[in-house]
């Protein structure tokens, strides 16, 4: 069956998630389109020229057109974060841009399944929600799913286990007000303070109710990239890669994707990341969790801290 997914925005970032869908082999088709039309013809290019090596797959570039028929589309265009900016900070220019696609690609592929990754990503997936007029079950942004990769990854060296066996997701605004629940965190069905208790390495395990120290390292470990190296974009590629592969698989995958919320935890028109069971068809809907007291109170105020930015940009 063909799969086709079209990439909006050509720059390291949209670039590193095409050229990732070809060595997957998660599409057929891959349309990348830029308003440089040459780098995004470069990209292209570049991308297809290794296809002998990957699985058989058409990388082109294109207009807005050409994304007639995607099966998917995944927006990336806007200023990227730079070293000390918040995502917030990005605000309004990157909403211009999302003003400015919207239209002509909703008018391209009208039945798709968008992902919308810019930065602030919770904030454009809002707007592009509201502005789009498309169904919100087609609308998701790649929301906290790198946090949440990174979060596994940190817990998995911390415990000596696959990251496979490590169940734990962080929760609201791609940024500074993320948290982590950790009443649901659980390693190897035990929950996380007890897991030590019943491995048979537990000398080996470093873990103290180190809460604080593993949520500083999610939330900072993109800044660190970032003032190493200018920029993130492996990570968030294969990231959003692997929401491609949960669509297509329409197994129904449990993902924290940012999506716009209706009173769940007690927070209502805003986009931000809980768990989303996602298919084939975009998002089924929330998987709603028993959060305590404390958590909710994180999840609102995550919320908060999104909509005093949603009453400053304009859209």
């Amino acid at each position: 069956m063909s799969k086709k997914v079209s990439v909006i925005g050509a720059g390291s970032v949209g670039s590193a998630i095409a050229n990732d869908l070809m060595i997957q082999g998660i599409a057929s088709e891959i349309v990348l389109i830029d308003i440089n039309k040459e780098k995004a013809f470069g990209e292209a290019m570049d991308i297809y020229q290794g296809a002998t090596f990957g699985s058989p797959a058409i990388v082109r570039s294109g207009d807005y057109e050409d994304a007639s028929g995607s099966d998917i589309v995944i927006i990336t265009s806007g200023l990227p974060r730079k070293a000390g900016q918040s995502r917030l900070d990005l605000a309004q220019a990157n909403v211009d841009v999302i003003k400015e696609i919207t239209p002509h690609i909703v008018a391209a592929a009208p039945e798709a399944i968008y992902i919308i990754v810019s930065n602030p990503v919770d904030v454009l997936t809002y707007v592009f929600t509201k502005i789009s007029g498309l169904p919100e079950h087609q609308i998701m942004g790649s929301g906290t799913i790198l946090d949440t990769s990174r979060l596994q990854a940190a817990l998995a060296q911390r415990f000596h286990i696959s990251p496979k066996n490590v169940h734990a997701h962080v929760y609201g605004e791609h940024g500074d007000s993320s948290f982590v629940p950790w009443s649901l965190v659980h390693i190897a069905n035990n929950h996380i303070d007890s897991y030590k208790d019943h491995a048979p390495h537990a000398e080996r395990i470093d873990w103290d109710h180190n809460y604080d120290e593993i949520e500083e390292f999610v939330k900072t470990s993109g800044g660190q990239v970032i003032k190493a190296k200018g920029a993130t974009f492996y990570a968030v590629a294969v990231s959003v890669c692997h929401i491609c592969k949960c669509i297509f698989n329409g197994a129904g995958t449990a993902l924290t994707v940012s999506t716009m919320m209706h009173g769940e935890y007690g927070v209502d028109d805003v986009c931000l990341s809980v768990l989303n069971l996602v298919d084939n068809t975009g998002v089924q809907g929330k998987i709603t969790n028993d959060l305590n007291y404390e958590e909710i109170m994180k999840l609102q105020n995550s919320a908060a801290k999104l909509k005093e930015i949603l009453n400053q940009v304009k859209y």
